[in-house]
């Protein structure tokens, strides 16, 4: 019993001791506290609009395939079926002053010519992804097909002999992919291929499924073949030109308009949402909602309309997505976002509900909702919106030479970000002798 006592009375003496020791370091402060209760030492603040902290980590490395140019610029050099050996930066074309779908999916142009691209900013941090030419030292690989510009050319304008020639492209870069040993090494996962318009690559691409694709959304082709996992979400490039001098003192009253849409409204699937809208929307005070296009003088009407208003109004169209986002975007204006489906790009680093209003389709028909909820936005959460829109809209930008942080940078970071699940996919498809058995 005494030893018991004894053993009893030294636990309680060291307990005692330990307490007095951990409070005197905690009076003289030599133990930082904060480290650990910081969640209730300082209010939460927001995340800048987008981390930079990758800047300076290792860029990707990228291994480009010499494809002849009847693949890519070869379509910007004015006659048909033109042919030569592949591009460098010294036979790089500048991008012509195109308006429309072949302006809105060019993202396969501006990421070519990022690689070709050698020379960093000041600081040794412009570029996202750098041109490796030894394959081994790869990270992905890069397939400069421009499909959207094949099929915008060929496909869409063409007659049927230029539709057999998108066909014979698409078919003759297949067994180009095929026959080439990196792309066997990974069943092509790490490869990536710009297919921005919907339509791009149709006929082989449930074939080249594995790689990684650039797109606008996931409205057309199945999750089997183009889905969030594995693919990037690249925005349009904008056809409005970025309002540069919007440093008016008061911007809330100097946007008379409500709300501002101009597009298309003979649209299919969910952009047939569109007509419904416009009956309800067209005369509506401080609203204006005209069914035109977009090219020639409806860029400048676009343009003037979108920065003399609040919100722009950006239905889905023909897929979950359209221009007009981005449009929006570089015009400072909040942007009123109807879709289900749609996906947005770089959400892993932007939070679009600091700078975008979301409704559901449902919302957005229901008489009298959509205005009501934007008429109750108070001056000072619309003005933080349009300053937030000020500080990211560098991120939608297609540029040549590159500059950082713009649209085709964003683009291989988030190339970038799909690596460690395409590692994972790459070296189980090594060893699996039944692919994907967990299905």
């Amino acid at each position: 019993m005494k030893v018991n006592d004894t053993m009893s009375k030294s636990l309680v003496c060291l307990a005692v001791l330990i307490l007095f020791l951990f409070a005197s370091l905690f009076y003289t402060g030599t133990i930082d506290y904060r480290s650990s209760f910081s969640l209730f030492d300082s209010p939460l603040s927001k995340p800048n609009p987008c981390f930079t902290e990758e800047s300076d980590i290792e860029p990707l490395k990228v291994y480009m395939y010499d494809l002849e140019m009847k693949y890519n610029v070869g379509f910007l050099k004015g006659s048909s079926h033109y042919n030569a050996p592949p591009v460098t930066i010294d036979t790089l074309p500048k991008w012509p002053k195109y308006t429309g779908l072949r302006k809105q999916h060019s993202v396969e142009y501006w990421m070519l010519a990022s690689l070709l691209y050698s020379i960093d900013d000041e600081n040794g941090r412009t570029r996202e992804a750098v041109r490796v030419f030894d394959p081994e030292s790869a990270n992905v690989f890069f397939v400069p097909f421009f499909s959207s510009l094949s099929y915008n050319t060929y496909y869409r304008h063409g007659n049927d002999s230029e539709v057999k020639y998108d066909d014979q492209l698409q078919a003759e870069l297949m067994d180009f992919l095929q026959k080439s040993e990196h792309w066997k090494r990974s069943a092509g996962r790490d490869h990536v291929i710009p297919m921005h318009h919907p339509n791009a690559f149709r006929r082989y691409r449930e074939k080249v499924n594995a790689a990684i694709f650039i797109v606008a959304d996931f409205g057309r082709p199945p999750p089997t073949v183009s889905n969030l996992r594995k693919d990037v979400v690249a925005p349009y490039a904008h056809v409005v030109e970025t309002f540069e001098a919007d440093d008016i003192s008061d911007p809330y009253e100097s946007r008379t308009t409500l709300l501002f849409f101009r597009g298309r409204t003979d649209r299919k699937d969910d952009g047939k949402d569109r007509q419904q809208m416009k009956d309800m929307l067209s005369g509506q005070k401080d609203v204006v909602f005209e069914a035109a296009g977009i090219s020639g003088k409806g860029v400048n009407e676009s343009t003037n309309g979108m920065r003399l208003s609040k919100f722009c109004l950006h239905p889905a169209g023909d897929t979950p997505s359209s221009c007009r986002l981005f449009d929006a975007i570089v015009s400072h204006c909040v942007p009123v976002i109807v879709s289900d489906r749609i996906e947005l790009p770089f959400e892993d680093e932007l939070d679009y509900t600091e700078f975008s209003i979301f409704f559901s389709r449902e919302e957005a028909k229901k008489e009298g909702y959509m205005l009501d909820q934007l008429r109750s936005v108070s001056k000072a959460r619309w003005v933080e919106m349009w300053g937030y829109l000020k500080k990211i809209s560098h991120h939608f930008e297609y540029q040549y030479p590159p500059k950082k942080g713009d649209a085709v940078n964003m683009i291989w970071r988030e190339v970038k970000h799909k690596l460690p699940a395409t590692q994972l996919d790459v070296h189980r498809n090594r060893r699996l002798k039944v692919p994907d058995w967990w299905r």
